[in-house]
This record gives structure tokens, sequence and C-alpha cells, in this order.
């Protein structure tokens, strides 16, 4: 990891969701519209997601992020993570990020769970000598004994989730970004889980946390942004912002 002081730093930040996302037809639409069958729906404009978004975010913080469906915490992080781009403004990240969000991305269900162990840990940034090195305890900690040999399609959602969430939080980072992903799995699983996850998340230098347990949210972090149609409209101490949030239910 980088010697340097971690930050993150937003200034002026404009994201869009173009509109051709929003607009492409199905070919049941397609039909249906030329059949005449289904009124024309009106075209939709780009939305704009974040809105001349400005955060710091400094080394040691326990960032928690909250607000209404919709109204752009899981894009913050995503921007963050790299797989959104800007349309403006400026965003200086320093560290190494990792993201814990959709845990099952980059699976190849035809392949055994061993072998999905190294694609997805390379997915995170590993290489392949630390991927190989943390193997056997991914695979003791997901309980998936002799099946770790198995085509991965063969496995229930529970085993799944029980290898994506040991693999994603078998690679640290500088910076974590985690959207909702405290559990996983059966009651059993879930207790040395959530374990796991609050060791992973006290070792990053950087947490930002999207959540919806409020309790949660004023015992982990040390400061919560409200979010509201993608502007911050509230920045401070948990327990103050999540006040204003419930205020506004």
């Amino acid at each position: 990891m980088d010697s340097k002081e971690c930050y993150i730093k937003m200034q002026d930040v404009n994201l869009y969701y173009p509109s051709h996302v929003y607009n492409a037809k199905t070919l049941k639409q397609e039909v249906f519209s030329l059949l005449h069958l289904k009124h024309t729906k009106e075209k939709l404009q780009d939305v704009h997601a974040l809105k001349n978004f400005n955060l710091e975010i400094r080394e040691g913080e326990r960032l928690g992020v909250i607000g209404f469906n919709g109204a752009g915490k899981s894009t913050l992080l995503k921007t963050l993570a790299g797989i959104y781009p800007i349309a403006s403004g400026s965003m200086d990240i320093q560290g190494e990020v990792r993201s814990m969000f959709e845990l099952t991305l980059g699976f190849e269900m035809e392949s055994t769970g061993r072998e999905n162990i190294m694609y997805r840990g390379l997915m995170l940034g590993a290489t392949p000598e630390e991927v190989k090195m943390r193997e056997q305890e991914i695979i003791d900690f997901a309980e998936l004994g002799e099946f770790i040999d198995y085509p991965i399609r063969s496995y229930s959602s529970g085993m799944l989730v029980r290898l994506a969430f040991a693999i994603s939080t078998s690679v640290k980072g500088d910076i974590l970004l985690v959207d909702e992903v405290l559990s996983a799995g059966d009651i059993n699983f879930q207790k040395k889980a959530r374990k796991r996850m609050i060791d992973v998340m006290e070792s990053a230098k950087i947490l930002v946390l999207v959540l919806h347990d409020m309790k949660t949210i004023q015992n982990v972090c040390t400061r919560t942004i409200f979010i509201r149609q993608g502007e911050i409209v509230a920045d401070g101490k948990p327990e103050d912002v999540v006040k204003e949030y419930l205020g506004n239910m």
C-alpha cells in the first residue's frame, strides 16, 4: 500500500447517465410500436446524477452515505471506483481503492470455484501470487469443501454469496467503498461475516459506507453525508445527519 497520506477530493463534479440507456427499445417494444399497440413514450433526457458535487475525505475518516432510493449514493461509490466517468469538474484520489458491491461481478459460471477465486482476485487488483497465497483461507472461510472444484453454476445461491464475500474481503486496500454488503449467506455464516467485515473496514485508511441501517451508520462512521437528488444536503456528525434524514422521511 502507498505510504503517502490518503485522500479523496471531488470539486464541482457533474455526472450524467446517458439518455440512450433509457431510450433503448427491446425487440418487443419495437414490434408494438410498429403495430401501434403501445403508446410511444416521450424521449427521456440525460439524467443529472451528481450535480456540482463537492466532497473531501481525509485519511482516518469513516464516511457514511445516506439518502433515499435514487438519491445518487451508489452512483457516488461507482464514480469513486472509476466505473462511471465524470462529465465535468475534477476528482483526485490518493490511495489504493477497493470496492465491495455487486459481489458476484466477474464470476464465470462454467468455471470452478477455485478458478473464480483467481479471476475475481485479479479483478480486485491482487497479483496471481497474492491470490494463490490466500486461496486456502478463502476456501475455508466460504465453507465450500470439495465443492470448490465444481463449476459454480452448480452452487446454491448461498454458496455463491459465501464464495463472493470470502474473495472480496480477502483483498484489502487503502480506500474501501462498501455498498450494502455487511451481511452475507445464512444466519450462521452472517455472524462471522459481520466480524470479518468490521475487521476489513477497520484496516482501511478511508471507509465510504452506503447503508440503510442507521444504527450501524452511527456506530461505525465518524462523519455522515445526506444526499438528495445528486447533491449533499447535510454533512456532519452521524447522529445529527441521521436525525435530519429521518426528519425528511
